[in-house]
Protein backbone atom coordinates (compact mmCIF):
# COMPACT_ATOMS: atom_id res chain seq x y z
CA UNK A 1 0.00 0.00 0.00
CA UNK A 2 1.20 3.41 -0.91
CA UNK A 3 1.67 5.98 1.96
CA UNK A 4 -0.31 9.20 1.62
CA UNK A 5 1.45 12.53 1.70
CA UNK A 6 0.31 15.34 4.03
CA UNK A 7 -0.30 15.83 7.75
CA UNK A 8 -2.62 14.06 10.13
CA UNK A 9 -5.21 15.95 12.15
CA UNK A 10 -3.16 15.51 15.34
CA UNK A 11 -0.07 17.04 13.70
CA UNK A 12 -2.09 20.03 12.50
CA UNK A 13 -3.65 20.57 15.95
CA UNK A 14 -0.26 20.29 17.64
CA UNK A 15 1.24 22.83 15.23
CA UNK A 16 -1.69 25.22 15.85
CA UNK A 17 -1.24 24.93 19.64
CA UNK A 18 2.51 25.61 19.40
CA UNK A 19 1.89 28.59 17.12
CA UNK A 20 -0.79 29.95 19.50
CA UNK A 21 1.51 29.67 22.52
CA UNK A 22 4.30 31.43 20.66
CA UNK A 23 2.05 34.29 19.57
CA UNK A 24 0.64 34.63 23.10
CA UNK A 25 4.17 34.92 24.51
CA UNK A 26 5.07 37.60 21.98
CA UNK A 27 1.91 39.62 22.73
CA UNK A 28 2.46 39.43 26.49
CA UNK A 29 6.08 40.58 26.06
CA UNK A 30 4.98 43.48 23.87
CA UNK A 31 2.36 44.65 26.38
CA UNK A 32 4.88 44.50 29.24
CA UNK A 33 7.43 46.45 27.19
CA UNK A 34 4.80 49.07 26.37
CA UNK A 35 3.83 49.41 30.05
CA UNK A 36 7.49 49.80 30.99
CA UNK A 37 8.04 52.45 28.32
CA UNK A 38 5.03 54.40 29.60
CA UNK A 39 6.39 54.49 33.17
CA UNK A 40 9.98 55.29 32.18
CA UNK A 41 9.51 59.10 31.98
CA UNK A 42 8.07 59.09 35.52
CA UNK A 43 11.03 57.08 36.81
CA UNK A 44 13.51 59.42 35.12
CA UNK A 45 11.75 62.44 36.67
CA UNK A 46 11.81 60.70 40.07
CA UNK A 47 15.56 60.21 39.68
CA UNK A 48 15.97 63.93 38.90
CA UNK A 49 13.97 64.80 42.04
CA UNK A 50 16.19 62.45 44.08
CA UNK A 51 19.26 64.22 42.74
CA UNK A 52 17.79 67.65 43.53
CA UNK A 53 16.94 66.55 47.07
CA UNK A 54 20.46 65.24 47.54
CA UNK A 55 21.85 68.59 46.34
CA UNK A 56 19.58 70.61 48.62
CA UNK A 57 20.08 68.41 51.68
CA UNK A 58 23.44 66.63 51.29
CA UNK A 59 23.86 63.70 53.62
CA UNK A 60 27.61 64.29 53.70
CA UNK A 61 27.11 67.59 55.55
CA UNK A 62 25.07 66.11 58.42
CA UNK A 63 26.93 66.33 61.73
CA UNK A 64 24.30 64.92 64.14
CA UNK A 65 21.94 61.96 63.71
CA UNK A 66 19.00 64.16 64.75
CA UNK A 67 19.48 66.18 61.55
CA UNK A 68 19.12 63.25 59.15
CA UNK A 69 15.33 63.37 58.89
CA UNK A 70 13.91 65.81 56.36
CA UNK A 71 10.13 66.00 56.17
CA UNK A 72 8.37 65.65 52.84
CA UNK A 73 9.23 68.54 50.52
CA UNK A 74 7.79 69.40 47.14
CA UNK A 75 10.12 70.24 44.27
CA UNK A 76 9.41 74.00 44.52
CA UNK A 77 10.83 74.02 48.07
CA UNK A 78 13.84 71.97 47.02
CA UNK A 79 14.48 74.26 44.04
CA UNK A 80 14.40 77.35 46.29
CA UNK A 81 16.82 75.69 48.72
CA UNK A 82 19.24 74.93 45.88
CA UNK A 83 19.03 78.24 44.00
CA UNK A 84 18.60 80.57 46.96
CA UNK A 85 16.25 83.51 47.38
CA UNK A 86 17.67 85.48 44.46
CA UNK A 87 18.58 82.52 42.25
CA UNK A 88 16.92 81.41 39.04
CA UNK A 89 13.27 80.40 39.18
CA UNK A 90 11.86 77.21 37.72
CA UNK A 91 10.46 77.56 34.24
CA UNK A 92 6.82 76.79 33.55
CA UNK A 93 7.84 73.56 31.80
CA UNK A 94 9.89 72.47 34.81
CA UNK A 95 7.07 73.35 37.16
CA UNK A 96 4.64 71.24 35.14
CA UNK A 97 7.11 68.36 34.89
CA UNK A 98 7.74 68.21 38.65
CA UNK A 99 4.16 68.91 39.73
CA UNK A 100 3.07 66.39 42.35
CA UNK A 101 6.56 65.05 43.09
CA UNK A 102 7.82 65.16 46.68
CA UNK A 103 11.10 64.15 48.34
CA UNK A 104 11.87 63.07 51.90
CA UNK A 105 14.68 61.51 53.91
CA UNK A 106 14.39 59.45 57.07
CA UNK A 107 16.72 57.75 59.52
CA UNK A 108 15.68 54.11 59.72
CA UNK A 109 17.78 53.68 62.85
CA UNK A 110 16.41 56.66 64.77
CA UNK A 111 14.94 54.39 67.46
CA UNK A 112 17.84 51.93 67.55
CA UNK A 113 19.59 51.67 70.91
CA UNK A 114 23.04 53.17 71.39
CA UNK A 115 24.47 49.71 72.12
CA UNK A 116 23.23 48.37 68.78
CA UNK A 117 24.54 51.43 66.93
CA UNK A 118 27.92 51.07 68.65
CA UNK A 119 28.04 47.39 67.60
CA UNK A 120 27.71 48.37 63.91
CA UNK A 121 30.13 51.32 64.14
CA UNK A 122 27.44 54.03 64.53
CA UNK A 123 26.25 53.49 60.98
CA UNK A 124 22.70 54.63 60.27
CA UNK A 125 20.52 53.38 57.43
CA UNK A 126 18.95 56.36 55.66
CA UNK A 127 16.01 56.04 53.25
CA UNK A 128 15.52 58.66 50.53
CA UNK A 129 12.04 58.54 48.97
CA UNK A 130 10.34 60.26 46.04
CA UNK A 131 6.54 60.11 45.88
CA UNK A 132 4.35 61.14 42.95
CA UNK A 133 0.92 60.56 41.50
CA UNK A 134 -2.63 61.24 42.65
CA UNK A 135 -2.76 60.11 46.26
CA UNK A 136 -6.47 60.82 46.58
CA UNK A 137 -7.35 58.31 43.86
CA UNK A 138 -4.90 55.75 45.19
CA UNK A 139 -2.58 56.29 42.23
CA UNK A 140 0.52 56.90 44.36
CA UNK A 141 3.96 55.85 43.11
CA UNK A 142 7.07 55.54 45.26
CA UNK A 143 10.72 55.20 44.37
CA UNK A 144 13.32 54.98 47.15
CA UNK A 145 16.80 53.86 47.98
CA UNK A 146 18.72 53.28 51.19
CA UNK A 147 22.09 54.84 51.91
CA UNK A 148 24.43 54.62 54.88
CA UNK A 149 25.62 57.45 57.16
CA UNK A 150 28.25 57.17 59.87
CA UNK A 151 27.89 59.39 62.92
CA UNK A 152 31.08 61.51 63.04
CA UNK A 153 30.60 62.31 66.74
CA UNK A 154 30.96 58.68 67.76
CA UNK A 155 33.70 57.47 65.42
CA UNK A 156 36.61 59.31 67.05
Amino acid sequence: MKARGGFTLIEVLLAAIILGLGLTGILVSMSQAQRFMQTMPDLLTAQEVMDMGDMAYPLSEIKKAEDIDVSERDVDEIWRDISGANGPQMTREQSEKYHGYTWKREDLDATTSDDDLKRVGYIHRVRITVIWGDRFRGDKNIESYVSLWRDPQNTK
